[in-house]
């Protein structure tokens, strides 16, 4: 329901506004305060002695963030440069932090989208609570640029750039802050950061323009790939991220209308006879790739998940590598 009222412009708004609105004042001074007193010095933030690459948003919830951090990595490895990732590892908990990612880390206690980048990338992907202890480790790991998976409020590290990623779609919905709106931060925080993403939609002004392009389905057993249409016949689809609609619709783009189309709460971990019974509703059970990454030791020969990528136009991806490798040449040359 409260997605209703930030997005939807729901009439029930007006019975929740008197609970809603002085939540909404103190989460904003709050917020306001606290970056306050790391501009002014009152608090200290880490600066690394490598590039820091800060991609997050301004409003609450899924827009898009992990495949640009993943395209990222992907492209300045293909540069010469050895990027590593920082992640807060959101609904995981870790024996003891900072944790570097491995193959044999379990999701629950690195997390979701770690565990995605890492199996995506190869990139070294530390995970702790404290963004600039996870930096540290990574540090160790021999990288020369980190990216930080979410964290643009996470202002106890210093950054060279912000890039913000915008759900195109749904934008900045009634433009409130939490939790009478879906933002973090004030929209005309936006002027002040470096890159501007849309996720789908239309871009305007300067944003790039960002899709997200799906391949073939990929069997969570046998690695098998195959069109999402010769699944179609019976196809459940189940998506635990910040906005499962967007995961449902490119199954009807892709021509496949599920049979069940299950939502479920960003990083749920799931129970395996959950997920048995949603399955039994249908022939084949589609998930998200960062669904996919929680449920692969237990996954049935009928579970599949599709993997998408972000693509830029060429113009976009000049502007957004070309503002690295400016500030890189700051700290030094890549690797070669």
């Amino acid at each position: 329901m409260i997605e209703k009222i930030w997005f939807e412009n729901h009439p029930i708004k007006y019975l929740l506004w008197p609970f809603l609105w002085p939540l909404s004042v103190l989460f904003g001074w709050v917020s306001r305060n606290r970056r306050r007193q790391y501009q002014t010095g009152k608090k200290t933030s880490y600066r690394p002695p490598v590039p820091v690459i800060v991609v997050g948003n301004i409003t609450a919830g899924g827009n898009g963030k992990t495949p640009v951090v993943i395209w990222l990595v992907e492209k300045l490895q293909q540069l010469g440069y050895k990027p590593g990732v920082v992640s807060r590892g959101y609904g995981a908990k870790a024996p003891c932090y900072p944790l570097i990612v491995e193959a044999e880390t379990s999701p629950k206690h690195c997390g979701d989208e770690p565990k995605l980048i890492y199996k995506r990338t190869g990139a070294p992907v530390s995970v702790s609570p404290v963004r600039s202890d996870a930096v540290k480790a990574l540090l160790k790991q021999d990288v020369d640029i980190i990216i930080t998976d979410d964290g643009l409020q996470h202002y106890a590290l210093e950054r060279d750039i912000e890039i913000v990623v915008i759900d195109g779609k749904r934008r900045f919905g009634n433009e409130c802050l939490i939790p009478l709106g879906p933002l973090r931060e004030q929209v005309d925080r936006l002027s002040e950061v470096d890159l501007l993403i849309t996720n789908g939609g239309q871009a305007l002004g300067n944003e790039a323009s960002m899709s997200l392009v799906p391949t073939h389905a990929v069997n969570l057993l046998t690695g098998e790939r195959q069109a999402v249409t010769e699944l179609k016949e019976g196809l459940v689809a189940m998506a635990g991220i910040g906005h499962p609609p967007r995961f449902f619709n490119t199954l009807t783009q892709l021509g496949a209308t599920p049979v069940v189309a299950q939502g479920f709460a960003d990083h749920k971990d799931f129970e395996p006879s959950q997920l048995d019974a949603l399955a039994a509703q249908g022939k084949h059970l589609i998930m998200t790739e960062k669904d996919a990454v929680k449920c692969a030791h237990y996954a049935k020969e009928n579970w599949w998940y599709l993997p998408v990528n972000a693509e830029f136009s060429a113009t976009d991806e000049v502007r957004i590598l070309d503002k690295i490798k400016e500030v890189k040449e700051k700290y030094g040359s890549p690797s070669t």
